[in-house]
């Protein structure tokens, strides 16, 4: 039997209260919100064990928390059911409860109810071996108390799988025994303080102070949108990227991190591999939609991805213009940086379509690709003007364009003047084919002919 991941810490009921704004109130410069939509999810440690679950692919994932008996854990435990097993602390007087009012994708404010640290009882002696016996632990402290408490300690102390802890600057010491402890930038400098230096410095300095200070295995500190640093205390930290992410909601990032970074520590990857797939986990959830898609079902095959899913659905609440090009791309050169940079100038985000490897194999014969379209993928998507890249298998890109619906079909080439064979797809929806100046004297097929030479 596949021992469960256990997820210990402050469940909370998130709320956000959705609408629009259009004009002021007249006694105070503030917006009327109206046309109001209400939309619970849980919070907290709720969320994290959600996000573990998801993440999971089946394997059972235990929320271990402070429960009361009020319409708000009610609430939460109708959220989470079918998600989650849960095993309650006792635990009296009112949930905490978040509210966002949000205009559109903005908040607005937020209205905190709910004492600031809970009253509870004893740790059932379920939730004490379900913690022990755990293939990974997830420590979500948001600072009411559940880590302050001797008999939870001593639990987490005995666990035999990783201990991963996200700590709240209210919240108790990691145990010594933690592997992984992930505070956020700002909590790292909360706690360990002035330290030499200035950016990353600062920060894997942090790192090695905050691991002497804790007495636990390593630290990586999330920086947001510049990705995480991994320190263990000595020698040279582990910098990992983060892939930009336009828009997005980053409610909830922190909680996706850590619940990716357990579950990889849970099916035995080592600290390094764990941090670099809740990276990536963590880059997904906000592009997706963040907190607010909590529940969100993953497109099924043949559908786009769902970072760009969301980015498409973001650009076009905005307004904006969505463009689309694509191509092999199986060695990247000057002409192609040319053509994407002046497509992306088109519209408010660019998406790449890439022929898979078949395709290409199929247009071009045996001896292409040289690049794998997973290779491919990540060199488009590291260049700061391509927001997005899709991989299709047809000869042509026809169904991916119905998918994605572009507003623009921007190609490179000596195409002027004539029909682009994309533009009949284009006019079904309104969109436009355009043609972009080309870079002379650059193509793939002349780079590997001279290579030959």
């Amino acid at each position: 039997m596949t021992a469960p991941i256990v997820v210990v810490g402050d469940a909370l009921l998130d709320v956000d209260l959705v609408g629009s704004a259009s004009r002021l109130t007249p006694d105070a410069p503030v917006p009327v919100v109206e046309d109001v939509e209400r939309r619970e999810r849980p919070g907290g440690a709720a969320l994290a064990a959600v996000l573990a679950a998801q993440f999971a692919g089946g394997r059972e994932v235990v929320l271990v928390t402070p429960l009361a008996d009020d319409d708000g854990a009610q609430r939460l435990r109708a959220l989470l059911a079918g998600r989650v097993t849960l095993l309650p602390i006792p635990a009296t007087g009112g949930t905490a409860v978040k509210q966002r009012i949000r205009v559109g994708d903005h908040s607005v404010a937020r209205l905190d109810s709910g004492g600031a640290v809970s009253t509870f009882g004893a740790l059932p002696a379920a939730a004490a071996a379900a913690i022990e016996s755990a293939a990974a632990v997830l420590v979500a402290d948001y600072g009411r108390g559940t880590t302050s408490a001797a008999d939870v300690r001593a639990a987490l102390s005995a666990a035999r799988g990783p201990v991963v802890w996200d700590p709240h600057p209210r919240g108790a010491d990691p145990v010594p025994s933690t592997r992984l402890v992930t505070p956020n930038g700002a909590e790292a400098e909360r706690v360990a303080g002035d330290v030499p230096g200035t950016g990353l410095a600062a920060v894997g300095a942090r790192a090695e102070a905050l691991i002497r200070h804790w007495g636990v295995g390593a630290v990586a500190v999330t920086l947001g949108a510049r990705g995480a640093l991994l320190s263990y205390g000595e020698g040279a930290p582990m910098v990992v990227p983060a892939t930009p992410v336009t828009g997005g909601d980053p409610c909830g990032a922190g909680d996706s991190f850590a619940a990716a970074v357990t579950v990889a520590l849970a099916g035995g990857a080592v600290t390094g591999e764990a941090v670099t797939a809740a990276v990536a986990a963590a880059g997904a959830f906000v592009a997706r939609g963040g907190a607010t898609a909590w529940d969100a079902v993953e497109p099924t095959a043949g559908t786009a991805e769902p970072g760009v899913d969301a980015l498409l659905a973001r650009v076009r609440a905005a307004g904006g213009t969505v463009v689309a090009t694509g191509g092999c791309f199986d060695l990247l050169h000057a002409g192609h940086v040319a053509t994407l940079r002046a497509a992306r100038g088109l519209g408010d985000c660019l998406v790449v379509c890439i022929n898979s490897d078949d395709s290409v194999r199929r247009l071009k014969g045996p001896s292409r690709p040289l690049v794998t379209a997973e290779d491919r993928a990540r060199v488009l998507e590291a260049l700061e003007f391509v927001d997005a890249v899709v991989v299709f298998e047809e000869d042509t890109p026809a169904e991916v364009l119905d998918r994605l619906r572009p507003d623009v079909w921007a190609k490179g080439g000596d195409y002027a003047g004539a029909d682009l064979p994309e533009a009949a797809v284009l006019q079904t929806w309104g969109g436009q084919a355009v043609v972009l100046p080309y870079l002379d004297g650059h193509s793939t097929t002349a780079l590997v002919e001279r290579s030959r030479v």
